[in-house]
């Protein structure tokens, strides 16, 4: 960290403009390459279970992993209690919102009277 506190003005202008194109590179040329062909269908059909995919990963992480040892953990019971009535409702309403307001007010309330 000491070092980039003695770059000049003209270092960090570069180190911005290489972080630009390193954030946006990634995000237009998809966007260039998929507008002017057709998506196949079986693509589409992938890409639906990526965010329940991603959503799933980290709940499970929170619920089952511990931060500080990287350790299972298998204690954490008004997470888990809330993860079911998430899923309950969630599959039940097909509602987002309604989904989040549920499983914050149960891990709240369960983890006041476990």
């Amino acid at each position: 960290m000491n070092a980039v506190n003695n770059w000049n003005s003209t270092q960090h202008f570069w180190l911005i403009i290489l972080g630009f194109v390193v954030a946006f590179i990634p995000r237009f040329v998809p966007l260039m390459l998929f507008t002017k062909r057709a998506i196949p269908e079986w693509f589409n059909e992938w890409m639906k279970f990526v965010p329940v995919s991603l959503f799933t990963a980290l709940v499970v992480k929170d619920i089952f992993i511990d931060s500080s040892s990287y350790g299972l953990v298998l204690t954490n019971y008004p997470l888990m209690i809330a993860a079911v009535i998430v899923i309950y409702i969630a599959y039940r309403t097909r509602s987002m919102a309604v989904s989040v307001v549920v499983g914050l007010a149960g891990v709240f309330l369960l983890s006041m009277f476990l």
